[in-house]
């Protein structure tokens, strides 16, 4: 290409060749010597245009002067471009770079000079450019030795997203910017950027660019096995190149998907679509989205790990709250049989006493605080070994039927004494329903729920019921012939649905109110689920709301199938 060595602004020479005749514009940019040569103003609006290779591709100038660039021979990154003509309007000094032109569907590489044609003021208002057309693998080399002149705008833009996203640890920020920019650089139809998670078999659309009125795809997930270029991204960690053939009523269609990466993990995907016509993405193109889905890899990554963080920080925070209340609820808890053990005692040991009657009355109720004391840091202790991860428990063969009759025996009178009724009801077998776990941890788990429900009971009563549930389960390398699931159903006071999420969090309690009326820690159900998950089993609650009484039912894994009764028809 021929153009001033040190890229001279032209002056009154040019002058006269935009007051010839149109004849003689052509001639004039044709003996300039370039293969590229045209006019436009600060809109890329051409005044004069000469191409060698014109003629070969049925461009006529009637084609190109006077129209919007738009509409015509124009530049791919056509607002970068724009931007470029006022820069150098401004500055008034000429830059050396790269553009690719578009022509029906065809595309051209050109390295350019692009000079301000100045006035007699020493002001321009339009710009001389010449340049010649370039093989598209020298496009590259040509974008390097450029580099110490005059940055590719595309290269400057991505630069510029680059820096942006670099400056946020915000995921939606990092998100938006990236399709915005991107889109905006390379003037595509539209361009997604996905997030993914390792082995996940979909990705989801978090933010998207567009100059169609096409509905928006923000928030959908796309399944990877109907995606075939997402999924081809993901596994060959290269770019991906798609063309889709035009149909009746649909034009061709150029895709382009590039995954994002950190330590070689993918975690994302830009998919670049041009829906309106074939595009030949070139090399530059392409190396220059690498590029950047490198960069944006990275800062999806640090921007996850600092979300993650502070959900941790949050989560901390809460469960720090919670302690603080659970243990000043545990204070109160702890104090009130420790001072009916301590008044109790003191009115013995003071002689107020009258009678022996008397006297054994006030031991009782100081054995009963103390009972209940030793309770409620039993439990503490529980919650503090499961919150530590030290709960280790012993399994071994334990008959359903004596479980049963224990916890019979423990909680039939606290029942009577509110005038409620206890049921338990057994499988009919003919042989013993042998569990595989821990009996003293069963014995507190069923105590653990049936006194969560005489508590929380006025009137009605309670049923404790079993079945057997015939499906082989496998625990602790060992297979297992089925599970027995316990049932505990209540006709007492129930719980909101929206406080029953609540339920199983350690040091949560559901009502701080209801806690202090009826007394005990709260940590009874969440040790009652540690139990039986550590046993093989699970543990679920079900409430219809407020005075529609509770059921909780548990399960645990049978070690022997028994013999079932066969129930006659009548």
């Amino acid at each position: 290409m021929t153009a001033p060595a040190n890229l001279q602004c032209p002056r009154s020479g040019y002058s006269n060749m935009e007051s010839a005749t149109a004849v003689g514009k052509q001639g004039f940019l044709q003996g300039l010597g370039s293969e590229l040569v045209f006019t436009q103003d600060a809109s890329g609006q051409y005044h004069s245009f000469y191409w060698q290779a014109a003629e070969r591709y049925g461009l006529a100038n009637e084609q190109v002067l006077g129209l919007p660039l738009n509409d015509t021979f124009r530049p791919i990154a056509l607002e970068a471009y724009r931007e470029q003509i006022q820069r150098i309007l401004e500055q008034l000094t000429p830059e050396r770079c790269i553009h690719s032109f578009c022509y029906q569907d065809q595309f051209f590489p050109f390295e350019l000079v692009i000079s301000p044609i100045l006035q007699a003021d020493g002001k321009a208002t339009r710009v001389l450019v010449m340049g010649h057309l370039l093989p598209e693998a020298s496009v590259q080399t040509v974008i390097d030795s450029l580099m110490p002149l005059s940055l590719d705008p595309n290269q400057k833009l991505l630069t510029q997203i680059a820096r942006k996203i670099r400056r946020t640890l915000d995921l939606d920020t990092i998100w938006q910017e990236t399709v915005k920019s991107l889109g905006k650089a390379l003037q595509v139809t539209r361009c997604t950027i996905c997030s993914y998670r390792p082995n996940a078999l979909e990705v989801k659309v978090k933010a998207e660019y567009s100059q169609d009125s096409s509905a928006s795809t923000v928030g959908k997930s796309l399944k990877l096995s109907a995606e075939p270029d997402l999924k081809q991204a993901l596994m060959s960690r290269e770019p991906v190149v798609v063309e889709i053939a035009a149909k009746a009523n649909t034009p061709a269609q150029s895709v382009l998907v590039v995954s994002t990466s950190d330590k070689d993990e993918p975690n994302g995907l830009i998919r670049l679509q041009q829906c309106d016509r074939h595009r030949q993405w070139s090399e530059a193109e392409i190396e220059l989205v690498r590029e950047l889905a490198e960069q944006v890899g990275t800062a999806i990554a640090h921007a996850t790990l600092y979300k993650q963080l502070e959900e941790a920080r949050e989560q901390a925070e809460a469960v720090s709250r919670l302690k603080s209340q659970f243990l000043a609820n545990t204070t109160h808890e702890l104090r009130t049989p420790l001072n009916g053990i301590i008044c109790s005692l003191k009115l013995i040991i003071d002689g107020m006493v009258d009678t022996s009657e008397e006297q054994s009355e006030f031991i009782d109720d100081a054995h009963r605080s103390a009972l209940h004391l030793l309770d409620i840091i039993n439990d503490i202790l529980d919650i503090a070994k499961i919150e530590a991860g030290k709960m280790e428990l012993e399994l071994s063969q334990v008959k359903l039927r004596e479980l049963m009759n224990d916890v019979k025996n423990f909680t039939q009178n606290q029942a009577q004494q509110k005038n409620l009724s206890l049921n338990i009801e057994l499988p009919s077998t003919h042989d013993d329903v042998i569990l595989y776990g821990n009996y003293q941890r069963l014995l507190q788990v069923l105590l653990n729920l049936i006194g969560n429900a005489i508590k929380f009971t006025h009137e009605g009563g309670v049923t404790v019921s079993a079945e057997v549930l015939k499906k082989k389960v496998t625990f602790k390398d060992q297979e297992l012939p089925g599970l027995v699931k316990v049932r505990v159903a209540d006709t007492g006071i129930g719980v909101s649905l929206d406080k029953q999420d609540k339920l199983f969090q350690s040091f949560s309690q559901v009502d701080g109110e209801r806690t202090r009326q009826y007394g005990g820690t709260g940590l009874g159900l969440t040790i009652s689920q540690k139990l039986v998950e550590t046993m093989g089993g699970v543990v679920n609650f079900y409430s219809m709301g407020e005075g529609l009484g509770s059921t909780v039912t548990f399960t645990v894994p049978l070690y022997q199938e028994p013999v079932m009764i066969s129930i006659q028809p009548d």
